[in-house]
Order: structure tokens, then C-alpha cells, then sequence
């Protein structure tokens, strides 16, 4: 989540009392229990309802409202409005299809976006869009995805797991949808005639899906394994399956190559970047327009490569990182990272200076 660097900076604010983070997915959730924060509460979002949202308002009495990427909740956006609570939207982020779909309804997408007090595009693409809609309080600073949690504990496995995967040749599928396993399996059995101690990890989308994966995987006659057995002896296993929440960046760590999904199936693809950081090879199929702007940069950096099939997919399969570029990722996250700390600085004090 790239918002979690933020949080840990603004726990240690001793003039911030109190964080409120909201989402609508259990997902969501369980990934924020697992830093432990002090001052930050999760609340499931409420309904953007007049009703449900004046509640909300009046009993947690926010003095700052930041949201992230597309969240754009017009009841909501008008109340905080009306309550001259400021509304930051941090790394937005619009297609064509949503500015489209703003715009059939013009006069009102024009007054629900000014409502916003400033907002902070991801990309190019988004910031000509907000510009379509009839907004311009724009401030560009990159975008923060780039940005890294370095908490060193979110990378420790298991000693004994971690020693079977050094004894192995292992690449990693990353949040895979429904196809997209087997379509990995069959690079799996393509690969596995040259590397017989070939192991694929795969960690899908979606958790709920993993019954359904394995059954679909036995059927190609591969041997399967699901981390939250917490088995350690990986023998004769070719496909271990992350089925837990909020672990992917530990195996993003070990794999060298990592293919993004969502890319294959018109989803329009995953974020690249974690893996990225680590130095993995990027592979991804030919829908990738939810993160355009960081692919292209990849594809500059000579580290992401595109397939549409099985065959391609298993011929760029390599073990060996790129540790400088994974470096340069890190940097630039750095910068994006500092540069919204201090922009929320100004903006939080600047508040707080007023009350």
C-alpha cells in the first residue's frame, strides 16, 4: 500500500492526535493490522449518503480530508465542503474510460471536482483529464507508488522455508485473475524440461479464488502447495500458492523474475513496482493501461518485457536481479516520497495554524 510510509511519518507527529484510514475491502483491512499503528483507527468507508455521511462527519470532526487515487464520493466531497474541511486528492489517478463517464454528466462533475482543495496527479494522462473535467487547482509531484514501506519485517520468511527456495529455481506470478494460473502452469511445464528444480510462485488477486486455483492446477498434473500450511519441505512441489494477506513483497524479494497479471485478461493490469525495487525482470501481457506511465518508464530501463503467450513467457524467465536498477527505483521513490511529506506538511500546518 503506498499510503503506509505516510502513516509511520505521521505517527511519529506529536502534533497530529489522531489518523483515520477508511476502505471498503477486508483485504484492506487486514493488511493495516498488521503494522500495529498507534494513532491510526481503520472504518470501513460509510455509504455516500447524506444520512450516513453526516453521521460520519459529525462524530469523527476531521480536520484534514485525504483522498487517494479515484475515490471521488460526491456526497461526501459537498459535506466536507460545507464544513470548510480542506479535501486533498493524493495521487489521483483517471482513465479515459472514468473521464468519459465524468463527462456525460458535465455540470456536476465540474462542480464535485472543485470541491476538492487540491489534487495531486499520478501521471500525465490524469492531469490533462482533470484539466477535460473543468479542474485546475492541480500541483504534480509523481507518483507515490514509487514510494517504498522499509519495514524489513514485512521481508522475513520462514528460516527453513527460505532455505527450500534457495535451493531452488523459483520465479513468481503476482496477482494473477481467474486464466491467468494456467496460463502460468503451462510456462511452468515448459520451463521444468530444462530445470528440474524449477519452483513457480504463485500469489493471486484474489484469496477467495484459491480452491478453484488448485484444482485447476492438479489437473495439469502439478504438484501444489499452499503457504498458510506452513510446510517447509518443498520436495517434488512445483507451484506454491500464497494464500495469506499483505506477504507479497516478501516473495516479490526472492524472485527474479516476476510476471505481473492482470495484464493477460483485459484488467488493464497490476502495479509493477515492488518487484521492481528488488531488481526482478517485469514480464506482463499486452494490458497494462492502469499504469501506462510506469511501464513505459520500465520498458526504458530495459527491465520490463511484454509476451501473449506460455512460450514467451517461459523463454524471459531469468535468476539473476538487476540490483543498480533496482536502486534507481528506490531513488526515485525516495524523492515522490519526501516531496509529498513535505507538500502534507505544509498543508496540515497551514490547518492547524487556522484552528
Amino acid at each position: 500500500m503506498s499510503i503506509v510510509p505516510l502513516l509511520k511519518k505521521y505517527e511519529k507527529d506529536k502534533s497530529i492526535h489522531q489518523i483515520l484510514i477508511t476502505s471498503s475491502t477486508l483485504s484492506s483491512s487486514k493488511v493495516i493490522k498488521k503494522f500495529n499503528f498507534k494513532k491510526t483507527i481503520h472504518q470501513f468507508y460509510p455509504i455516500d449518503h447524506i444520512f450516513f455521511i453526516n453521521k460520519f462527519l459529525n462524530y469523527w470532526r476531521p480536520s484534514v480530508a485525504i483522498f487517494i487515487e479515484s475515490e471521488i464520493w460526491p456526497c461526501m466531497f459537498k459535506k466536507l465542503n460545507d464544513k470548510n474541511i480542506p479535501l486533498l486528492l493524493l495521487n489521483a489517478r483517471l482513465t479515459k474510460k472514468t473521464t468519459n463517464k465524468w463527462m456525460k454528466i458535465e455540470n456536476f462533475s465540474r462542480n464535485i471536482f472543485n470541491k476538492i482543495s487540491v489534487a495531486y496527479p499520478q501521471n500525465i494522462e490524469t492531469k490533462l483529464f482533470l484539466k477535460k473535467i473543468g479542474y485546475n487547482k492541480i500541483k504534480s509531484l509523481g507518483n507515490l507508488k514509487f514510494a517504498e514501506d522499509s519495514d524489513n519485517k514485512l521481508l522475513k520468511l520462514n528460516k527453513k522455508l527460505k532455505l527450500e527456495f534457495l535451493k531452488k529455481k523459483v520465479w513468481v506470478a503476482s496477482s494473477t485473475h481467474q486464466n491467468e494460473e494456467i496460463f502460468c502452469a503451462k510456462a511452468h511445464l515448459i520451463l521444468k524440461k530444462k530445470f528440474k528444480n524449477l519452483l513457480t510462485i504463485i500469489i493471486p488477486r484474489h484469496v477467495h479464488r484459491v480452491e478453484e486455483i488448485v484444482s485447476d492446477l492438479k489437473k495439469c498434473n502439478l504438484n501444489v502447495s499452499l503457504h498458510s500450511s506452513k510446510k517447509t519441505n518443498l520436495n517434488n512441489v512445483d507451484i506454491y500458492i500464497v494464500d495469506t494477506f499483505g506477504e507479497t513483497k516478501k516473495f516479490h524479494k526472492i524472485g527474479n523474475s516476476v510476471f505481473l497479471g492482470g495484464s493477460i485478461v483485459k484488467r488493464g493490469g497490476q502495479n509493477p513496482l515492488e518487484a521492481a525495487r528488488f531488481g526482478s525482470r517485469i514480464i506482463h501481457g499486452p494490458n497494462t493501461q492502469n499504469f501506462t506511465d510506469i511501464y513505459k518508464l520500465l520498458k526504458s530501463l530495459n527491465i520490463s518485457k511484454k509476451i501473449k503467450s506460455p512460450e514467451k513467457l517461459a523463454s524471459l524467465i531469468i535468476f539473476k536481479k538487476n540490483k543498480k536498477i533496482g536502486i534507481k527505483i528506490r531513488n526515485i521513490g525516495k524523492k515522490i516520497l519526501n516531496d509529498t511529506i513535505k507538500e502534507l506538511d505544509n498543508q496540515i500546518n497551514n490547518e492547524f495554524k487556522k484552528t
